[in-house]
């Protein structure tokens, strides 16, 4: 373990985050957004201050990812690798109480888009990192530090490119941290749940076309391709999908049952009513007991008097570790044979097992901090990087650590409006961070 010295890993946090929020990295997942260059070379200058020298990688102009490697005290050390995305999804400045890109300070918070996904953590890692390279407090391995372009378009600009075209900068790593995880759910007031994502479910995004023979509106027509699609989307709206319960679930389902004194068994009529019990963390945790697929976008006809030739809709699946082919048959048994299914973006669902000198470091330092957290696995229903560090073999958790309000719905923050984080809980998160370093 490295001999601690006094130095304020969160001194730097608040505003670091602020400064991240600032630079526009919109992702609308066309290439039509400003892209990450900006903020990459932000990163990249405040690691050069301290010493760390990194390195940018580009996919395409504009589409950039920021590596560094940061020397530990062992040279013989497994490096592990802390990652996190600079690319935001868009935001709608009318709809928010704040301007979305100002990193506003209000009620305790920051506020901003991608204060939650994820510069956060970008910039609770810089924090850490610059504090301690100034102290001269290196931890024992080393670290590969990756802030990648892309992930909120799978990653494909991002994550997948350096996988791709630069695998050797990961090729000693076997471990991962980064989002989402971490974060606290309130039981009572001496007990605070702390959800580290242990896996994560399956990308599927679809685009379903039916096609028909185009008309006349006022005609009779039996071949209306909107008829068709809309049936198809009907159907899969409406599926009920059998819960699937995989090693991650079920220890986390172990551990609500010991915290709830309930038997959380997967037919148990309990088991949905006590999820509901999480508040709004809920509707995250309920999505990760099955596979999932929501119909998002209506593509159809260019004018109200013509039945159109062909309509479209996109649909956003999600299926559990090793369900993949079982969510593709149901898909295509629910579409039926006038509907042809077009993937968009396939990606795997890995799981890692929750136990290790990794795992254990991130419970002792959420203790250390919180005396009344208990660390708990889940699986999580959206996607991450760890993905495309998975095709490397690379064991990826969420560990983002932030102590929340109970009252906070910080599920919702995710991609939603007015997006926030408390700037208490950023320091937290560094405070947590810092120890994990000395432990893992």
């Amino acid at each position: 373990m490295t001999e601690r010295v006094e130095y304020r890993p969160e001194a730097e946090v608040v505003e670091l985050c602020r400064d991240l929020i600032r630079i526009d990295t919109s992702n609308y997942g066309d290439g039509s957004g400003p892209g990450e260059r900006k903020a990459a070379e932000y990163v990249a200058e405040k690691l050069s201050e301290v010493g760390i020298e990194p390195t940018l990688y580009e996919s395409s102009p504009g589409r950039t990812t920021v590596v560094a490697r940061w020397e530990g005290t062992d040279p013989a050390a497994e490096p592990l690798l802390v990652h996190g995305h600079l690319d935001v999804v868009p935001a709608q400045a009318a709809d928010w109480t704040v301007d979305p890109f100002s990193g506003e300070i209000q009620d305790g918070c920051v506020w901003g888009r991608g204060a939650v996904d994820m510069k956060d953590f970008d910039a609770m890692v810089l924090s850490v990192v610059r504090s301690r390279e100034r102290a001269g407090a290196r931890p024992r391995r080393p670290l590969v530090l990756v802030y990648t372009a892309d992930e909120e378009a799978g990653g494909y600009d991002g994550a997948h490119w350096l996988v791709d075209k630069h695998p050797e900068l990961l090729a000693d790593c076997k471990e991962a941290i980064g989002e989402v995880g971490g974060f606290s759910l309130t039981i009572r007031d001496d007990l605070r749940l702390y959800l580290i994502q242990a896996a994560e479910k399956g990308m599927a995004w679809m685009r379903l076309r039916a096609r028909g023979t185009a008309g006349h509106g006022s005609m009779t027509n039996d071949d209306n391709a909107v008829i068709a699609l809309a049936e198809a989307v009907t159907r899969i709206g409406q599926h009920k999908w059998p819960l699937r319960i995989t090693p991650t679930v079920a220890a986390f389902l172990a551990e609500l049952s010991d915290v709830f004194g309930v038997d959380l068994d997967p037919k148990s009529a309990d088991l949905e009513a006590t999820v509901a019990k999480l508040g709004t963390a809920a509707r995250m945790i309920g999505a990760s007991l099955r596979n999932t697929a929501n119909p998002t976008m209506l593509e159809a006809g260019y004018k109200l008097n013509v039945i159109p030739g062909e309509a479209i809709a996109y649909v956003d699946g999600r299926f559990v570790p090793g369900a993949q082919e079982e969510f593709l048959t149901t898909i295509d048994s629910l579409i039926g044979d006038k509907v042809v299914r077009e993937m968009v973006n396939l990606d795997v669902a890995p799981e890692a097992e929750f136990a290790g000198g990794l795992v254990e470091a991130m419970k002792a330092s959420l203790i250390a901090e919180d005396p009344a957290a208990r660390p708990i696995p889940y699986l999580m229903s959206g996607g991450t990087d760890g993905k495309a560090w998975s095709r490397l073999g690379i064991r990826s958790y969420g560990f983002a650590p932030l102590k929340l309000p109970a009252d906070l719905d910080f599920v919702g923050m995710f991609h939603g409006v007015d997006e926030r984080v408390p700037t208490d809980a950023l320091e937290f998160g560094t405070k947590v961070l810092d120890r994990f370093l000395d432990q893992v």
